[in-house]
């Protein structure tokens, strides 16, 4: 059976480095002969805003019922977005929140406090978080902020292994040092496990 990939890039903008590695991240998943989908979110027309929580659950818009389905069809999952005051855009987080739903993504058991069923096993993930400063530094000062997607999202819906790659200097990287990541989120894409 052929590898399923959906190439998420979850930066408004799709004119940014963000979106440069997602195009090459899906180049390389295409050459390994992988079916490939691809999502920008900044093309997905949803409010992002959970208005009420899960007391009362919004309608999801066609787009974002589509992208559901792209998530259950895939295998593996290529997540690209900018660490912005050390989370994910706000329209990313939005994304997650309307459609990360019960259901869809998780199933608590009833009459069991703390316990439920991990709706999305069986997938992973490669997540690729840029930002201006150095990886090294931002974890230094703020903590480990990828758990939020490691575990928080990706690990509460049940996939796993989830590999984090972390690039920084965003601002003054060098041609030289882009090229070289380039190279290396192609050869990512195409071993996608």
């Amino acid at each position: 059976m052929n590898k399923k990939v959906l190439v998420f890039l979850g930066h408004p903008d799709k004119d940014t480095r963000s979106g440069t590695f997602a195009d090459e991240y899906e180049a390389g998943a295409k050459s390994a002969g992988y079916e490939v989908r691809r999502v920008n979110i900044g093309d997905l027309q949803f409010d992002p805003i959970l208005h009420k929580g899960y007391k009362e659950i919004q309608e999801l818009e066609p787009d974002l019922k589509k992208t559901q389905e792209d998530i259950k069809w895939a295998d593996h999952i290529a997540l690209f977005y900018p660490n912005w005051f050390v989370s994910m855009p706000a329209l990313l987080k939005g994304f997650f929140d309307r459609t990360w739903l019960p259901g869809f993504a998780f199933h608590f058991k009833p009459g069991s406090y703390g316990s439920w069923d991990r709706l999305l096993k069986g997938k992973s993930a490669d997540v690729f978080i840029t930002m201006d400063a150095p990886p090294w530094a931002e974890r230094m000062m703020f903590g480990d902020y990828s758990n939020e997607i490691r575990k928080g999202i990706f690990g509460f819906a049940g996939i796993a292994p989830v590999r984090i790659t972390k690039i920084g200097h965003m601002k003054n990287m060098p041609d030289d040092k882009l090229a070289f990541w380039k190279k290396k989120i192609r050869k990512h894409g195409s071993r996608a496990w």
